[in-house]
C-alpha cells in the first residue's frame, strides 16, 4: 500500500481507532478464508460465535437459560481479561514488559483460595477480603520486578518468567499435595461465600451467573485512566517510559516510578487471578499458567495500552475464545479456528507501530519538501 494513502487513511487522531479496527478486520478476513477452505460457511460460523457469547439468539435453550445467561457467563469469562490487560498496558506506560502476569494471577488465586476461599467468613466479609488479598499478592510479586531492574539492572523478561516457574511449581507441590480434588484433579473448589461470581442465581425465568468482578474490572479502569491522564504520578511514569534519560535530566525519580508502575501492574495481575480463580473458575489447575496472562499483551496492544480501548478489545477477543466452543458444536467448525483470527488480529496488532512509524515518517518527509520549496 503507498505511504500517502497510508497517511490519508490513518492519520490524526482517528488512527488510534481506524488501526486496530483494520487488524481486525484482516483477521475475521483471513479467518473467514480458512474456514471457508474447510468447506464450512464463515458467515454462519461467526454468526455461531455470536450465539455463543448471548449477542444473538440460539434456535433453543435448555432449562433456565436464554440468551440473557450465555452474554453473563460472557462476561464473567472476560473480566479477567480486562484485568490483565490493564495489568500488561500499565507496565507498558513506564517502558517495562510484564510477561510475568500468569504467575502474578496464579500466585494471587493460590493465596487467597487457601486463606479466605476455604475459609467460614461470610459473603460480605470474604470477598472484599479475597480482592484485596489478591491484589497486595499481585503488587508484592511486581514491585520486587520492579525493584531487581532498578536496583540490579535485571530485565523484567528474565526475572517475570522465572518467578513464573517458581509460582507454577510451588502452587501445583501445595495443590497436589493439600488441596487436590481427587476427581476433577484440580485444586478443591472454594466456598460460595468467597467466590466472586455468583453462580445459578434465580432472576425471573433464569438463573444465571452474576460476575460481581466485572464490577471490579469497570473500576480498575476508571482508576487507570485517571492516573496516567489527570495524575502527576501518572504523568511522570509515562515520561520515564518514553525516555529514561530525558526524565532524570528533569527530575523524576526513574527507580521510584518504575518500581511503582510493576506494584500497580502486578497488583491489577492479582485482581484478574482472583476474579479467574475465585471467580470464573472457582479452582486451580495444578501445573498450568492461565493463558490469559499471555493473550493480554496482545489485547493491550491491540486496544492501543488504553483503558477504555481495553475493555472492547478484551470483549472481542475473549468472545472469539468464548463463542468458539457453540460454533465448533454448531458449525462444525474446529474451535482452534478462533485461535488463528486471533493470532492474525495480534500479529497486525503488533504491526500497527510500524504503520504509525510509516505515518510520522511521511509527515516529516512532507515537512522537509514544504521547507526546501520555502
Amino acid at each position: 500500500m503507498n505511504k500517502s494513502i497510508l497517511v490519508k487513511i490513518f492519520d490524526g487522531k482517528k488512527q488510534k481507532i481506524l488501526i486496530p479496527l483494520f487488524t481486525i478486520l484482516i483477521g475475521l478476513i483471513v479467518g473467514g478464508i480458512v474456514i471457508a477452505a474447510t468447506g464450512s460457511n464463515p458467515f454462519k460460523a461467526y454468526y455461531n460465535i455470536l450465539q455463543g457469547c448471548g449477542l444473538a439468539a440460539k434456535p433453543k435453550y435448555g432449562g433456565k437459560k436464554g440468551m440473557i445467561t450465555d452474554f453473563m457467563e460472557y462476561l464473567d469469562y472476560a473480566t479477567p481479561v480486562i484485568l490483565a490487560a490493564l495489568s500488561f498496558a500499565v507496565s507498558m506506560k513506564a517502558g517495562v514488559f510484564n510477561i510475568g502476569i500468569s504467575g502474578q494471577m496464579m500466585a494471587a488465586g493460590f493465596i487467597s483460595t487457601i486463606t479466605v476461599g476455604y475459609s467460614s467468613l461470610a459473603a460480605g466479609i470474604a470477598k472484599p477480603l479475597a480482592i484485596l488479598l489478591g491484589f497486595v499478592v499481585g503488587s508484592l510479586i511486581g514491585a520486587l520486578v520492579g525493584f531487581l531492574k532498578y536496583k540490579f539492572n535485571i530485565n523484567e523478561v528474565v526475572s517475570t518468567i522465572m518467578i513464573n516457574y517458581i509460582v507454577r511449581y510451588v502452587v501445583t507441590f501445595f495443590i497436589n499435595m493439600y488441596y487436590v480434588d481427587p476427581v476433577s484433579r484440580q485444586s478443591n473448589l472454594i466456598t460460595p461465600e468467597s467466590r466472586l461470581s455468583l453462580q445459578k442465581v434465580p432472576v425471573g425465568n433464569y438463573k444465571m451467573t452474576i460476575p460481581l468482578g466485572f464490577i471490579v474490572a469497570m473500576v480498575a479502569v476508571v482508576v487507570v485512566y485517571i492516573l496516567f491522564e489527570k495524575t502527576k504520578a501518572g504523568f511522570e511514569m509515562k515520561t520515564v517510559g518514553a525516555n529514561p534519560t530525558g526524565a532524570k535530566y528533569q527530575g523524576i525519580n526513574v527507580g521510584k516510578n518504575l518500581v511503582l508502575a510493576m506494584t500497580i501492574s502486578g497488583g491489577l495481575a492479582g485482581l484478574a487471578g482472583i476474579t479467574n480463580f475465585m471467580g470464573y473458575y472457582g479452582s486451580i489447575q495444578p501445573g498450568v499458567l492461565t493463558s490469559c496472562g499471555f493473550d493480554s499483551i496482545a489485547v493491550a496492544l491491540l486496544g492501543n495500552c488504553n483503558p477504555f480501548g481495553i475493555i472492547f478489545s478484551s470483549l472481542f477477543i475473549s468472545g472469539l475464545s468464548n463463542g468458539s466452543v457453540y460454533m465448533t458444536s454448531s458449525s462444525g467448525v474446529e474451535f482452534e479456528i478462533a485461535s488463528v483470527i486471533t493470532g492474525v488480529i495480534l500479529v497486525f496488532s503488533a504491526c500497527a507501530t510500524f504503520v504509525e512509524h510509516l505515518i510520522e515518517k511521511k509527515k516529516l518527509e512532507k515537512v522537509d519538501n514544504e521547507e526546501d520549496r520555502a
